[in-house]
C-alpha cells in the first residue's frame, strides 16, 4: 500500500562548503552625488512628515484642556422660547 521511499542524500550540501570559487565579485558600484541627495531628501522628507504628523496630532492627544466653546445648535435655541 504505502511503498517506503529512498533517503535522499543531503552530503552534497556538506560538500558545498569546499568547492567555493575563487572568482571575487566586482566591487560596488559608489553613489553619485545625485544619488545621495536623493536619499537625503527623501529621509528628511519622512522625517519631516512624521514630525509634522506628531506637532498637529498633539493637541487631539491632550485631554486636560476643557474645550474652548460650547456649541449650541439654532434647533435647541429655537425650542427655547427665544430666551
Amino acid at each position: 500500500m504505502f511503498r517506503r521511499r529512498e533517503p535522499i542524500p543531503f552530503a552534497f550540501l556538506a560538500d558545498a562548503d569546499r568547492f567555493r570559487s575563487n572568482v571575487a565579485p566586482p566591487p560596488r558600484r559608489r553613489a553619485s552625488a545625485g544619488e545621495l541627495a536623493g536619499r537625503v531628501l527623501l529621509g528628511m522628507t519622512i522625517v519631516a512628515g512624521l514630525v509634522g504628523s506628531v506637532l498637529l496630532g498633539l493637541p487631539a492627544l491632550s485631554a486636560d484642556q476643557p474645550p474652548a466653546q460650547v456649541h449650541h445648535s439654532e434647533a435647541q435655541q429655537s425650542t427655547d422660547g427665544g430666551r
